[in-house]
């Protein structure tokens, strides 16, 4: 039985949220809070896998709400569900920020909350987030000492894999990394619409070219591409024969969350002469299939130390496998690529 707290200011929100989450068994409401402030002391009190949480609310909003949930021990998933949160929104890409793995935006066309749409959506949602955050646990949130290995010099790409905190530490280890002379790609779990805003967020706050990709794309050294949500992205050889550069495909791949950070390190695997790859924070266990791709055919992936993620689980899936060469926090792995792809390729 997958445990749900439901944090919403109203009273029949909350009475609809129970009835959808309730309706077909296998998910149980075990607590109900109207304020952010409630719903943390209810998600410290009771312990559900998942929270299906409200932003605007009174004595502390959701987003708070939120960042304090991430900060207690073992952590449940957090599903925002809101109005305010429309694809490609800032207060979605907030919630992303600070450790919201999902969103589901409760308007209709009219205006009105869908309850249509919330009975299609976020049972699935919820049964698959509860499931990514128990295929972790029960996984430290600190980690051991750095370890610091000897990455084979050079790469022609360097692959990125981000979800839950996932826009802050990129921003960070892409300031840190500077404008690397290959191109850059990042998968960030995130639903369709809303690449253009953490494109921006991501060329504002690191101060490099950022681009959401595109079907076909040409990857330029220098610039960072950022995969459309809703989608998966696959690298792929301009020329017959291997030669030549690389460019993007995308193509929604069998994974349930998108943009799939192993469809994209696996790509790499296969086309790349020497891709470099990097798995950020994140729920679950996405990049650890793609990191034994690459480490297989000798490409280095680097990881975030788990202490420095606002949730370890990916990151901490490719350390305990053996499959990170190095870790360190954003800022240190973006220092640590930037020289790795100044080496030469052999």
């Amino acid at each position: 039985m997958i445990r749900v707290l439901v944090v919403d200011d109203s009273g029949f929100m909350r009475m609809a949220l129970r009835r959808i989450i309730e309706a077909e068994g296998d998910l149980k409401v075990v607590g109900e809070a109207a304020d952010g402030e409630a719903g943390v002391e209810q998600a410290a009190k009771l312990r559900p896998d998942v929270i299906a949480m409200d932003v605007e609310m009174p004595k502390l909003d959701g987003l708070e709400a939120t960042r304090r949930v991430m900060a207690l021990p073992d952590p449940p998933a957090v599903l925002m569900v809101s109005h305010h949160t429309r694809d490609g929104s800032a207060t979605a890409l907030a919630a992303l920020d600070r450790g919201a793995v999902d969103y589901v935006c409760k308007d209709g066309d009219l205006g009105g909350v869908d309850l249509g749409m919330l009975d299609r959506e976020l049972r699935p949602r919820l049964r698959h987030w509860a499931g990514q955050r128990a295929a972790v646990r029960p996984m430290a949130r600190a980690a051991g000492p750095v370890r610091v290995v000897k990455a084979a010099g050079g790469c022609d790409v360097v692959v990125v894999g981000a979800s839950t905190g996932g826009p802050d530490a990129l921003a960070a280890f892409l300031a840190a990394a500077g404008r690397l002379p290959v191109p850059c790609v990042v998968a960030q779990h995130m639903p369709a619409d809303l690449a253009p805003d953490l494109a921006h967020h991501l060329a504002r706050l690191s101060g490099v070219p950022v681009g959401v990709g595109r079907a076909g794309q040409v990857l330029i050294p220098g610039e960072i591409t950022v995969i459309p949500g809703g989608t998966d992205g696959h690298l792929a050889r301009r020329a017959v024969g291997g030669e030549g550069g690389l460019t993007l495909r995308l193509a929604s791949g069998p994974m349930a969350v998108h943009p799939s950070v192993d469809l994209l390190f696996q790509s790499a695997a296969l086309v790349a002469r020497r891709a470099l790859g990097v798995v950020l924070t994140g729920m679950g266990r996405d990049g650890e299939q793609g990191a034994r791709a690459m480490t297989e055919r000798g490409m280095p992936v680097l990881a975030q130390s788990p202490a420095s993620c606002v949730v370890a689980g990916m990151p901490g899936a490719v350390i305990e496998s053996g499959l990170a060469v190095e870790t360190a926090d954003p800022a240190g792995l973006g220092r640590r690529v930037q020289a790795l792809t100044r080496e030469r390729v052999a």
